[in-house]
């Protein structure tokens, strides 16, 4: 009875620290979306580059694809000079693929200096380097209805 009453709280206690553990690690991917955007808002190229992999890849929603972290870097500094706005991004869904990989998935609002708002889907593929959350490669989806 011991043995089992033991086992019972051994498991409990697994499954306790790793749900503790995904909530601290969700969070510092939500933090990173966040510093992505605070990046983009204030064409923080040194900010950018800290959280991007080296090999980053992203789809914008004009279908364009920027390969490597400056092709990157240089499409995201264009993009917030040509398109004004506030840029938000938030979080939605997290899904971890593997300890050190995950999925995440967030809302994108661009408001115009018009008044008027671009809504769009972004997923970010983020892995852990060197136990610091990078992004991989994002994929941003405006809405059929709005084209």
């Amino acid at each position: 009875m011991h043995k089992l009453l033991l086992l019972f709280l051994v498991a409990i206690a697994a499954v306790t620290s790793t749900y503790g553990q995904n909530a601290k690690q969700q969070q510092a991917i939500v933090a990173l979306v966040d510093q992505y955007a605070q990046a983009r808002e204030t064409q923080d190229t040194v900010l950018l580059k800290s959280i991007l992999t080296p090999d980053i890849d992203q789809l914008v929603s004009t279908g364009e694809w920027r390969d490597g972290i400056k092709g990157s870097m240089a499409g995201m500094v264009r993009s917030s000079a040509t398109s004004p706005g506030t840029r938000t991004l938030t979080v939605q869904k997290v899904r971890f693929l593997t300890p050190g990989s995950a999925i995440a998935d967030a809302r994108y609002v661009i408001q115009n200096s018009d008044g008027s708002a671009r809504e769009m889907w972004s997923t970010f593929i983020v892995v852990q380097q060197k136990g610091k959350w990078k992004i991989a490669a994002i994929r941003n989806m405006l809405p059929a209805a709005q084209r």
